[in-house]
């Protein structure tokens, strides 16, 4: 469903979905959605369907990590799937060049640069999860199936549990 009321950054995630064969439904709020307690609440899910995206760069590659909102990323975890050895945190001004969004509306497709995509594999024990669509305010429903091939992530062990 196509909305020309939908900010630039929003109608991104919609039309790449739609080339993916991912029907894309955001969901505005007034209120941010930005971390996933934020989402959880506003949604009314559990805080485990949220979609948390993670930039890293792991030795000199950046990497998005997609992990369950319940979760926290296991840096060493991360490192070890990108077949790499250090794993740190970039700054949002990286974030934002490398993906075309800021913080907290880091979607799964759509994205400026093509990284490499670790997801945690709780995220699977869901039959529905929530992901950002392109802003901090918008989120949209998926398939934890879809979104592995959608994103062309590869399954992995990178939730500190």
């Amino acid at each position: 469903m196509y909305n020309q009321e939908l900010p630039e950054p929003v109608q991104r995630v919609v039309e790449t979905g739609a080339a993916l064969g991912v029907i894309v439904e955001p969901r505005t709020f007034p209120e941010s959605t930005r971390t996933a307690q934020e989402a959880a609440d506003a949604i009314g899910v559990d805080v485990g369907q949220i979609v948390k995206s993670l930039i890293f760069q792991v030795d000199e590659e950046l990497v998005l990590a997609y992990v369950s909102g319940k979760n926290k990323l296991d840096e060493s975890g991360l490192a070890s799937a990108a077949g790499g050895e250090i794993c740190q945190r970039v700054d949002a001004q990286t974030v934002r060049k490398t993906t075309g969004f800021s913080i907290g509306g880091v979607p799964p497709f759509g994205l400026r640069e093509e990284l490499r995509v670790f997801i945690d594999e709780t995220l699977l024990s869901f039959s529905e999860v929530w992901a950002a669509a392109g802003t901090p305010n918008a989120v949209f429903a998926i398939d934890p199936k879809n979104l592995v091939v959608a994103s062309g992530g590869e399954v992995s062990q990178i939730a500190a549990i």
